[in-house]
């Protein structure tokens, strides 16, 4: 699970110490090394740009740096919280935050990683200093990621070799300065890191009563707890100084081994690429599904197309029948009517013929009468044919009544509309 890329920046003296290095399941490889001398009386966006190109030239423009604060300015203290659940650990720290530094009321910066069960490593510095660097770097167009400090910095890069020292160690190396510098763990303290200005020997005992180790332990060099990059440039001596190489370890790997960041949140620069993995994944995963959707939806459209010209095959035979079925019908309902219409007429006709005999009373006879669906003509001889027209209209079988010959003057012949009953 060690993958990432780190570059971890050394605050000395006078100089920048700067260690570039690739992790991955494979190994560490360190892929540049550089010294910025003279940094705080150089202005800060000469020594920027040098530091931009450095990194440009290692194809890692985009890596925010760890930076390693000077020991003199950072308080460390370790804590012991027997008990407190991982989760309730920065809140029981920050409850008692007042009693690890001598800064009284003044305004604090701080941070903290595990050191093992129930223990923490914490890293406190005023505020002021933080602000210092944090302009100081800005103006210089580093983007920052992390304030750390030794300790946490070497706790954190000797967990990438895999497995903590259970028996506990003494590592020693030397400052800038010539100090001697130590950094242990044992059963009984998790964490020890200090500088002496005595011997190696003294300073190898000191640290051992300190971690209550036995006596005769042998002290190991510092570079050799660290994991050994199967790649190193000549330039960068790991012997002379260790600490912006383990700096470096820290940075690539912040959720593998994390180091106590003192920098507020509000100043950190995230630079991993891996933030962008889940938006990338999600990103793609939306457009496949979009993509599948709309495949989907034509593929289903033309699978339910098919589906109901199927149907429509399969029924069409059905169809065929039932609309012969209901042609022969209303061939049959029409015949039925017309039959019907057909039975009425002789009954209408001798109604017709009835109503006449009633209307044409003696001594008004006829001598023919022609019957049919619309009409009837009657002719014959009364003394008052012309009356015979409203006798005639008077009647609900009868309509529009014409006379139409009078001659001689008794003779008539008159034409009438039927009023038939569909």
């Amino acid at each position: 699970m060690a993958f990432g890329t780190g570059v971890g920046i050394e605050i000395g003296a006078a100089d920048l110490e700067i260690v570039a290095a690739r992790v991955r399941p494979t190994g560490v490889t360190v892929a540049g090394h550089r010294i910025i001398a003279d940094f705080a009386t150089r202005p800060a966006a000469e020594w920027g740009a040098d530091y931009a190109q450095f990194l440009k030239s290692l194809g890692m423009g985009h890596v925010s740096a760890t930076v390693l604060l000077p020991r003199r300015e950072v308080i460390v203290r370790p804590v012991s919280l027997p008990g407190v659940a991982a989760k309730e650990m920065e809140s029981a720290i920050r409850f008692q935050l007042d009693t690890l530094h001598p800064y009284g009321e003044d305004s604090v910066a701080w941070g903290w990683s595990p050191a093992g069960q129930g223990a923490a490593l914490v890293g406190i510095v005023r505020q002021e200093t933080v602000d210092r660097y944090v302009q100081l770097f800005a103006a210089a167009g580093v983007a920052v990621c992390s304030f750390t400090f030794s300790a946490a910095a070497v706790h954190a890069a000797v967990r990438l070799n895999g497995h903590a020292e259970s028996d506990g160690f003494v590592a020693l190396s030397r400052t800038a300065t010539g100090a001697v510098a130590v950094y242990g763990e044992s059963p009984s303290r998790p964490v020890f890191s200090a500088e002496f200005d005595v011997p190696e020997p003294r300073a190898a005992a000191l640290a051992l009563s300190e971690l209550r180790l036995e006596p005769g332990t042998e002290p190991r060099k510092l570079e050799d707890v660290l994991p050994r990059p199967s790649a190193n440039p000549v330039e960068n001596d790991i012997s002379r100084n260790a600490l912006p190489y383990a700096t470096a370890l820290a940075g690539a790997c912040p959720r593998l081994a994390p180091s106590a960041n003192v920098l507020p949140a509000e100043f950190r620069k995230s630079s991993s690429r891996m933030l962008y993995v889940p938006t990338v994944s999600l990103a793609a995963a939306l457009l496949l599904l979009a993509a599948g959707m709309a495949i989907y939806s034509k593929y289903s459209e033309k699978r339910y197309l098919a589906a109901i010209h199927a149907e429509i095959d399969r029924l069409r035979p059905r169809q065929a029948r039932a609309e012969n079925l209901q042609r022969a019908l209303d061939d049959t309902v029409a015949r039925t009517h017309l039959l019907d219409q057909i039975r009425g007429r002789t009954h209408q006709d001798l109604d017709a013929l009835n109503d006449l005999t009633r209307l044409l009373e003696p001594p008004t006879w006829t001598k023919s009468v022609e019957i049919t669906r619309d009409s009837v003509r009657i002719m014959g001889n009364s003394p008052q044919s012309t009356s015979l027209v409203k006798i005639l209209d008077s009647s609900a079988l009868f309509k529009n009544t014409t006379l139409e010959v009078t001659s001689p003057p008794d003779n008539f012949q008159i034409r009438t509309t039927r009023q038939v009953a569909p």
